[in-house]
């Protein structure tokens, strides 16, 4: 019943959130629902979910809770079912997918060569991505993870970094080491790095190579040029799987010409290449995190409606001073409006 309620009841009262309708009174190891009957049977139903999830093993926390509400609205499942196989297990910790939309994420991996998780901050893209390719190499399936990523600066010049180019390109790559060592023993990680069984690398490092038998996670693939992108995807050798995760609302690149912007066009449709698209109702990060996703999401189809509509205004203005244009050659030709 603790694990069921959260610490001070707060699982409780992200329960009662979902069904406003619905009173909750927790007196023991009893649980009594009461309020409108539809709502009492849906507050029921996944109640009963979560029970079997905390029967399970899963540590359950708010995202667990809103993610189930919305599987059980949608009629997409069984949540316990859905969520409740971990990808691997670190240190006592599980990971898993939190929500339908990471779940379909991760199977896509599993039944695609090549995979692109697009998706806002904090969906997990990168971390499951991640999670998959540790657990590749765990059971065999792959020799080595190839993780990487476009050494961009986010909007703001770090200058000249002291050290070698090993220290100069690191702080790019720290979040890779920072999840590597969170699903891995860190006293292992360092020996796979030195054996070169887990590399990670800047993207430059990827030209020239052809890449057999291993996991390749490209992080950051917004920030990837056209010219990169192709460069990367190219790289793949036999027995390879690939995951190229960005975000394209945070694109840095000077000429904001991305990579993984053009590539959702291009390769859209071919088989064996699968395009998971997360949105903020994936983000597992605080629930402020998904709201700042949808205020930033509807701000920027706003500007782009106004570009569009100035775009529509200055042809309309065009085309009326090209007619004006013409009218006026045409009334200057000669002999016009004189008779012989």
């Amino acid at each position: 019943m603790v694990r069921l309620l959260g610490p001070q009841d707060r699982l409780l009262s992200t329960i009662e959130r979902q069904f406003p309708e619905v009173q909750l009174h927790a007196r023991g190891n009893e649980l009594t629902i009461s309020g409108e009957a539809s709502q009492v049977a849906a507050a029921t139903e996944l109640i009963e979910e979560l029970i079997v999830m905390v029967q399970n093993g899963q540590d359950l926390g708010p995202v667990d809770v809103q993610a189930s509400a919305r599987i059980l609205e949608q009629g997409n499942g069984s949540p316990s079912d859905l969520l409740g196989q971990a990808i691997l297990t670190s240190r006592g910790k599980s990971i898993r997918p939190k929500t339908l939309g990471q779940k379909q994420y991760v199977d896509a991996i599993d039944d695609n060569t090549i995979v692109f998780g697009i998706g806002p901050a904090g969906t997990g893209k990168t971390y499951l991505a991640m999670a998959k390719a540790v657990q590749a190499l765990q059971r065999k399936e792959v020799n080595r993870i190839i993780l990487t990523r476009p050494a961009v600066e986010a909007g703001e010049r770090l200058g000249f970094l002291p050290g070698t180019l090993t220290d100069k390109i690191d702080p790019y790559l720290r979040p890779l080491y920072d999840a590597l060592n969170e699903m891995m023993d860190p006293e292992i990680v360092p020996k796979l790095l030195a054996a070169g069984t887990v590399e990670v690398a800047p993207l430059a490092y990827m030209r020239g190579r052809t890449i057999n038998d291993s996991f390749i996670v490209l992080d950051e693939a917004q920030n990837t040029t056209p010219e990169q992108m192709k460069m990367f995807l190219t790289r793949l050798g036999f027995g390879s799987k690939m995951v190229v995760t960005g975000d394209i609302t945070q694109i840095d690149l000077p000429t904001g010409a991305s990579g993984l912007r053009l590539v959702t066009r291009v390769l859209d449709g071919i088989d064996d290449i699968h395009f998971a698209r997360l949105t903020s109702d994936d983000v597992v990060r605080h629930s402020l995190v998904g709201r700042i996703v949808d205020a930033y999401t509807e701000y920027d189809q706003q500007k782009q409606a106004q570009r569009y509509e100035r775009e529509q205004a200055q042809e309309f203005a065009n085309r009326a001073e090209r007619r004006a244009a013409e009218h006026r050659s045409v009334n200057r030709r000669p002999g016009k409006g004189h008779s012989s």
